[in-house]
């Protein structure tokens, strides 16, 4: 994988990403070519419409990251990324033509939007049909060698037969004399040149694996591997590459605080995301504000009760703030206390089910972001009630409150929604991970995905 401001894209994501932007920027250049010759006008210089042809690049790119285009799934079915390539390309043409239509004669012309829409969708699924083939083979993940045979080293075998997995094992060794999980790892002691093993196999990365580390770290061997090219990875900091959060089952205090992350170097980008955040909210507020009246009218009138829904949430550094919500449930829902919403729940009125849906009951949370109390992006604001006991039974949750509370998150985009123990602690790995490698960069990646959330109404309840 490369890392690009301290998050991890996979190496056949980036390349093919690279490539489709090459294919748009041309397609527009087709686009532009075909109404020229149409019309009987000069094509003019290519130099001229650089800018205008790099918009067009950038803002279907945007368009295709924000549906999913590049998701695991894209990436190993024709079917679904073909679904998805229409989807983004159709929305960004409506955006643009907008645009034209706003500014007209400053960008692309909507006549021409129609070419590039068609040599777009072309390019693209060849693209997909070729090069995704490639990408598809073994030929671009990269080769491990793990180090373990035991219960850590299965996990990482399931994870590398995973569809879409970044990289192929080629090779276990086993670094202790008890009985093997992995039956085809070789023992340690039929290995007696580990770093010839690894060359041997054309390794690029050896991952420790080992269920104790205490007297079975081959220090000399893992020097040597390192100062012949090949990267060596510890278990915890491989898994928070490849999956996109923290693993708590292996995790413990010295590699939180030794582990890149939770950089000093926060005050620019977090001056960067307020600044967003103001900008942001005050122009979406008034966008949204006919919605969210008319919205709270009809709340009103769907079910007795206040139009608004008020609850303390805990935020920054534990300190409880007043979310708003359009109210979507009836107002008796938390008579006996704070609880999970289920699937199907009793206590969602008619118009609260629809407007969960397409996350209306969300939008009155952006004054809550004007405020300063919470972000666009960020781990979701739990109640004081569930943080109690949350803290009690999933460790290092206290520190998802070391960042600010958000409308979406890292959580929200890449795990469904849930209700229950098991699920607050895989969405507490992502939240861990969005604390520990948060940049701009990062929110940009998840308000476009948040996109796809929306569409495709993943994790609503």
């Amino acid at each position: 994988m490369v890392r690009l401001f301290k998050h991890y894209v996979p190496h056949a994501v980036l390349l093919l990403g690279l490539i489709d932007f090459m294919l748009l920027f041309v397609s527009g250049d087709l686009a532009w070519k075909l109404r020229a010759a149409q019309i009987g006008m000069d094509q003019g210089l290519l130099a001229d419409r650089l800018a205008m042809l790099g918009g067009f690049s950038v803002v279907v790119i945007s368009a295709m990251i924000s549906v999913g285009v590049y998701g695991s799934e894209a990436l190993r079915s024709m079917r679904f990324a073909c679904a998805r390539l229409l989807v983004a390309v159709s929305l960004s043409i409506i955006a643009l033509a907008l645009l034209d239509f706003l500014m007209p004669g400053k960008t692309f012309w909507r006549s021409t939007l129609l070419y590039a829409m068609g040599f777009s969708i072309a390019l693209l699924m060849l693209n997909r049909l070729i090069v995704g083939g490639i990408l598809g083979a073994s030929a671009f993940r990269r080769r491990v060698v793990v180090l373990g045979a035991g219960l850590r080293a299965d996990r990482l075998r399931k994870l590398s037969e995973k569809p879409g997995s970044g990289f192929t094992i080629v090779g276990y060794i086993g670094m202790t004399e008890s009985q093997p999980v992995i039956p085809e790892a070789i023992a340690r002691s039929a290995v007696p040149d580990m770093s010839g093993f690894v060359a041997n196999l054309g390794a690029s990365e050896v991952v420790l694996a080992l269920e104790e580390r205490r007297n079975a770290l081959p220090l000399k061997d893992l020097l040597r591997i390192k100062t012949t090219g090949v990267h060596v990875n510890d278990f915890s900091s491989f898994l928070e590459r490849e999956t996109g959060r923290v693993d708590l089952d292996t995790l413990n205090p010295s590699w939180l605080i030794f582990s890149d992350g939770f950089s000093s170097g926060r005050a620019i980008s977090s001056f960067a995301k307020r600044t967003f955040d103001i900008c942001a909210s005050m122009l979406l507020l008034v966008l949204t504000l006919p919605v969210i009246l008319i919205f709270a009218v009809l709340v009103k009138l769907d079910s007795k009760g206040p139009a608004f829904f008020r609850q303390t949430r805990v935020g920054l550094y534990g300190q409880p703030f007043q979310l708003i919500k359009l109210r979507s449930m009836r107002t008796d829902a938390e008579k006996d206390g704070a609880k999970w919403a289920a699937e199907n729940d009793p206590r969602i009125t008619r118009l609260g089910r629809f407007i969960r849906k397409v996350r209306i009951d969300e939008l009155p949370q952006v004054y809550t972001v004007l405020k300063g109390q919470m972000s666009f992006v960020g781990p979701r604001p739990e109640v004081p009630q569930f943080v109690e006991d949350l803290e009690d039974r999933l460790p290092y949750y206290a520190e998802r409150h070391m960042v600010k509370p958000g409308i979406t998150g890292w959580a929200q985009i890449n795990y469904p929604y849930g209700a229950s123990i098991e699920d607050s602690r895989h969405k507490l790995e992502f939240d861990l991970y969005y604390a520990k490698n948060y940049t701009p960069f990062l929110d940009l990646l998840i308000l476009l995905q948040t996109l796809r959330v929306i569409l495709w109404s993943e994790g609503a309840r």
